[in-house]
């Protein structure tokens, strides 16, 4: 079948596409909460609807399907039928054939469904869909799932389908099998294996609602095809239209005064020769009073043109926001269907799907937010048996929020599930020499999380379809710094895993700092921007063999532009001692600074695309046109931070003590735990240096932790720490007796009289603050205790 005129193929295809979408959220409400029949009645509307407009159409096999979908969820309203898992599995395959059908008569190609199959299966009188076609979730850029397999021999007959032009309420009702009876008057027998509990919430959207694309087949990229305009929107445009057609006729009108001026000219340079002082001087006048005449009128007109084009970009860009629910909604059957096919049970909860972001957005993150929620179904959630092993509610929730900031649209997916082992990551990325055991040892624990994104990386020993294949992860990285966004994994071993997406709220336009770096424009994205400061570089030091100043207590890797950029040919720096201008910038946690020649401005500016032949430049994410006509380079930060710590320079020795008496005799052992990378690489050398062997960890927990792995003569701790700080860490180490006689120091910028007291009450031995911090002073204080 397929709908020969173009108008109504349109038509339907959008209303086709809507229904079906309600019809999904509203099964998956009504399986969450089968006693609450309210939302029943919406759902009658729904295939109600698409019954009809498939009538009309004369789309016969969508009509007959969606008919018995309505008796039976009359049925079901009226407590003839109970909801139960096995009903709502025959919906949703029910809605899967409806969507390929639908699909066919839009397109023309051939769907393979076997209406008189799924007509079975809908009115019990065939098998249920098997495992593997329940958990096929319907992605609109999937593939779709193989054809039903036609009816075996034994198989019972066909019934007859429901007459269509009667409407459920008044038609006649077929005897239902007797195994749907009893499925009806008595719970499952023991032998069958309970439905996971799968629940999703959903938070009222307040945007207007928009259509997305129609599934496609093969590997489409998903595309926004059709969007709804408030009429709002469309009365402001014809309004700013209006206001263009006035200001056009108001520069004609200036050009005519131009002319003027031009005639005035003309009529004084003829009579410059002569000696009519008056004339001349009226003629003067009257040149004077049209040029400020025309100085107004061209002032005026610029003022009103720059207001209409900013009104216009302004709605024009409004028409291409769209609510993430567009892309929010593909996911609670995904969830559902992954969920019952690994026996886990689930809550999907769905927040700010009123959040509005460009249409390309919404396109190009569908791929990303699928991966990651597979991942989190597959890799973060636990078993219901194991979740209530470790004193976890049996049902894990998986959270997809949105949110906006002033210049920024904010995506997270996190869930309640083991988190990411950190061991274990390691361990592949050293088995895949993407890192070596004594760059993982210098790197901090979001560094490492951030080794998932890497082509091919995968944990999983085993493969199965959904993940461990080393793909995935990699995409969302990609598609992410493709809308020159970035995305943070902060993870918790035991409570589950966060991903933070960060993308701008339009692609067209930045809003950008300008630099000036070896004779050459650059902009920055603002929203990467923290703030700029003048360095003195005699006040620069060397960690992790980079550049590093120090800022509010924290050591922050700078490095020169030029160099990232390799323009140091074009200008050499000046080796003058003067304070050089930097430019400090923020990705998640991390901070790193870059030294640039000099500040120019912000200023917005159009996003022009990147050709074929330079789509992916290390460093760079686009280019933009300058009032000036300059073609300035818009740089990628997150190419940049990593291009600063791969910027190593040989490291630089640590300070020696003048004092060798203070070095021990013997190699004593240290334990030293510091959550900073930076603080903690500087003290372990510093240590190292005196002679001691140091075993680091990153907090108070991890230190407990590799306590009990070895003999160490003497613990070193920051106080202020994740999981478990420096306090709680004496204090534990001092409730086992074997401890009792370990010196314990904390390292601190908390310098407070109150603070060293309770140091002191949780059972250490030395307190050292940050702010008076000498490396002789912790020498000496080691050797005195040790």
């Amino acid at each position: 079948m397929f709908i020969e005129d173009e108008e109504l193929r349109n038509l339907y295809k959008t209303a086709s596409e809507e229904h079906l979408q309600k019809l999904e959220a509203g099964l998956l409400q009504l399986e969450k909460q089968p006693d609450q029949l309210s939302s029943l009645d919406e759902l009658l509307r729904e295939a109600h609807s698409l019954k009809g407009d498939s009538r009309m159409l004369g789309v016969n096999s969508v009509e007959k399907l969606i008919h018995q979908m309505e008796h039976t969820l009359g049925e079901v309203q009226r407590g003839e039928v109970v909801m139960t898992p096995e009903l709502s599995d025959r919906f949703y395959h029910g809605l899967d054939a409806i969507q390929k059908l639908v699909t066919e008569a839009v397109t023309g190609e051939p769907s393979g469904v076997d209406t008189f199959h799924i007509l079975a299966q809908l009115m019990g009188a065939a098998p249920p869909p098997t495992a593997e076609q329940a958990a096929a979730p319907p992605i609109p850029d999937a593939a779709p799932p193989p054809p039903a397999d036609p009816i075996e021999a034994e198989a019972p007959p066909r019934p007859a389908p429901i007459p269509p032009d009667s409407e459920p309420e008044h038609s006649p009702e077929p005897e239902p099998p007797a195994s749907d009876n009893a499925a009806a008057a008595s719970p499952p027998p023991p032998a069958a294996t309970p439905a996971p509990t799968i629940t999703t919430t959903v938070t009222p959207v307040t945007a207007s609602p928009s259509t997305p694309a129609s599934p496609k087949t093969g590997a489409e990229p998903y595309r926004i095809e059709t969007i709804r305009v408030a009429t709002s929107h469309l009365d402001d445009l014809i309004t700013q239209t209006g206001e263009l057609t006035v200001t056009k006729i108001r520069i004609a009108h200036v050009a005519s005064e131009l002319d003027a001026v031009v005639n005035a000219w003309d009529e004084l340079k003829t009579r410059a020769g002569t000696q009519n002082t008056e004339v001349n001087q009226a003629l003067t006048e009257r040149l004077d009073h049209l040029l400020q005449q025309l100085k107004l009128s061209t002032q005026e007109n610029a003022t009103r043109l720059d207001m209409i084009a900013n009104n216009l970009e302004d709605q024009i860009r409004t028409l291409r926001l769209l609510p993430l629910s567009n892309i929010f909604q593909l996911f609670p059957r995904m969830v559902r269907d992954l969920a019952k096919q690994q026996e886990k049970q689930i809550d999907l909860v769905i927040e700010g799907g009123d959040t509005t972001a460009d249409k390309r957005i919404l396109e190009e993150m569908k791929d990303p937010l699928m991966h990651i929620i597979r991942n989190a179904i597959d890799h973060g959630v636990e078993s219901p048996r194991d979740r209530t092993q470790a004193g976890k509610p049996a049902t894990a929730t998986i959270h997809l929020k949105g949110h906006q900031t002033t210049s920024n649209v904010i995506i997270e997916v996190s869930d309640d599930g083991r988190g990411l082992d950190l061991e274990r990551i390691k361990r592949k990325a050293i088995e895949r020499n993407i890192q070596t055991a004594e760059e993982l040892q210098m790197m901090t624990p979001g560094q490492i999380y951030n080794l998932i994104f890497t082509p091919g990386f995968s944990t999983q020993t085993l493969i199965t379809e959904v993940s461990g294949r080393g793909v995935g992860l990699d995409v969302v990285q990609t598609n992410v710094e493709r809308l020159k966004g970035s995305i943070q994994v902060q993870s918790t071993p035991g409570q589950g895993t966060t991903f933070r997406i960060q993308l701008g709220t339009t692609l067209a336009t930045a809003n950008v700092l300008l630099v000036e770096v070896a004779g050459l424009t650059h902009a920055l994205p603002v929203e990467f921007v923290e703030t700029s400061l003048l360095v003195d570089p005699d006040t620069m030091f060397t960690v992790e063999g980079r550049d590093t100043i120090a800022l509010d207590n924290q050591a922050i890797s700078v490095a020169h532009l030029a160099q990232l950029l390799e323009l140091e040919t074009l200008a050499p720096r000046s080796e003058t001692k003067r304070n050089l201008p930097c430019v400090l910038l923020r990705i998640g946690e991390e901070r790193f600074g870059l030294f640039v020649d000099r500040l120019i401005d912000t200023q917005d500016v159009v996003l022009k695309p990147q050709s074929q032949l330079l789509k992916r430049v290390r460093n760079i994410a686009g280019a933009t046109i300058l009032g000036t006509g300059e073609v300035c380079m818009i740089l990628n930060p997150t190419d940049l931070l990593k291009s600063v710590q791969r910027n190593q320079r040989n490291a630089i020795a640590p300070r020696t003590t003048a004092n060798t008496s203070t070095t021990p005799q013997h190699r004593a052992t240290i334990l030293l735990a510091e959550d900073s990378i930076t603080i903690r690489t500087q003290e372990k050398r510093i240590l190292e240096g005196a002679g001691y062997t140091v075993v680091t960890a990153v907090d108070g927990l991890d230190g407990f932790n590799k306590l009990k792995t070895g003999q160490f003569d003497a613990v070193i701790s920051d106080v202020q720490m994740p999981n478990l700080d420096g306090l709680e860490l004496a204090r534990r180490i001092r409730e086992h007796a074997e401890y009792n006689e370990i010196p314990i120091i904390l390292v601190t910028s908390l310098s407070s009289e109150d603070d060293r007291r309770r140091g002191a009450e949780a059972g250490a031995s030395a307190y050292i603050t940050k702010g008076t911090f000498d490396q002789e002073v912790l020498l000496e204080t080691l050797q005195r205790l040790v």
